[in-house]
């Protein structure tokens, strides 16, 4: 309980930092966002109105807390490329689908990844294992160096141009149909998954050969347990705590990718927003996306530490000592 305590307060302070990086950044590259949203040809002195507006005529310290403040609370103030939309709604509408996207992926990842790593395990030195290593192997390093808006126009030329699977650019809100909805993102997911998947095949693989010639996997052997039970009761528990870890950091891989892939797939997720934002120079929110994947990603690092602790005695042995 003292080490889930202790990573809470680290992550809020973590979190802190975060915002007040960011929100510097967007305050001291040049430009004016009261400019930028009026346009050149606005006077003066509807420049300043807009910017006494907009808490820019304030300090640092105030405009940071102004901000904190509303962003706590949900109130992110208005957009300066479309004036008079609030921030809060572009996102409440755009949200559930890049979040519909990332846990489409992670499912992905999950079902392409394990399996991948599972397959031949329990016949270490039979000559059809070392066939198999040597094509998991090279479709691995395959699709690690593969970016993912890559894979993306890929799928669209083979499977939406050529085998006609899916329309490219075609996209169904899940409020008019969620089954179809979710048809559109599968490839999305895919391109995301793939590279995803397999750097944590190359992880979660060796790990488990690993663990299946330790001595507890042995000494279990030899007492009778078939190797499937060694597998599944021991080696696999085990085995799987650093693709935990790697599954935290993967979140952020995941949120980035989706900000190219949506662009790419033509979806109106907070990936194809934050492009079309910082195309049009819109600085709240472009600071409200980057703070939120920021979060995100930092808070996915502690939820896997804390699993971590939870299902690993041992660690919490180390942190006491």
């Amino acid at each position: 309980m003292a080490f889930v305590v202790k990573r809470l307060v680290i992550t809020l302070l973590t979190l802190f930092l975060v915002s007040v990086l960011t929100f510097a950044a967007f305050r001291f590259i040049p430009g004016d966002a009261a400019l930028v949203s009026l346009g050149i040809e606005a006077g003066e002195a509807q420049i300043e109105a807009l910017r006494a507006e907009m808490g820019l005529d304030k300090g640092f310290d105030k405009q940071y807390f102004s901000w904190l403040g509303k962003f706590l609370s949900g109130n992110l103030g208005n957009s300066s490329r479309f004036r008079g939309v609030s921030i809060s709604q572009m996102l409440r509408e755009r949200l559930p689908v890049t979040f519909a996207l990332s846990g489409l992926s992670f499912l992905l990842i999950v079902l392409i990844a394990i399996p991948a790593s599972l397959i031949g395990v329990k016949k270490e030195n039979s000559k059809i294992n070392s066939i198999i290593n040597h094509i998991i192997t090279s479709l691995t390093a395959l699709n690690i160096s593969l970016p993912g808006f890559f894979l993306g126009v890929l799928f669209i030329w083979v499977f939406g141009i050529l085998l006609k699977l899916f329309v490219p650019g075609e996209f169904i809100s899940y409020r008019q149909n969620p089954a179809a909805f979710l048809g559109c993102l599968v490839f999305p997911g895919l391109a995301i998954a793939m590279p995803n998947a397999a750097l944590l095949v190359k992880f979660l693989r060796p790990s488990i050969y690993s663990e299946l010639r330790s001595d507890y996997a042995r000494t279990a052997r030899s007492k009778g347990s078939g190797s499937a039970h060694v597998l599944r009761r021991h080696a696999l528990k085990n085995a799987s705590l650093p693709a935990i870890t790697l599954l935290g950091m993967i979140t952020g891989e995941v949120l980035s990718g989706s900000v190219v892939i949506e662009q790419v797939f033509g979806i109106p997720g907070i990936g194809k927003l934050l492009i079309a934002s910082i195309t049009a120079r819109d600085y709240p929110m472009i600071e409200t996306i980057v703070t939120y994947i920021a979060f995100v990603v930092i808070l996915a690092n502690t939820i896997s530490d804390i699993i971590l602790q939870i299902i690993d005695p041992r660690i919490r042995l180390t942190r006491n000592i």
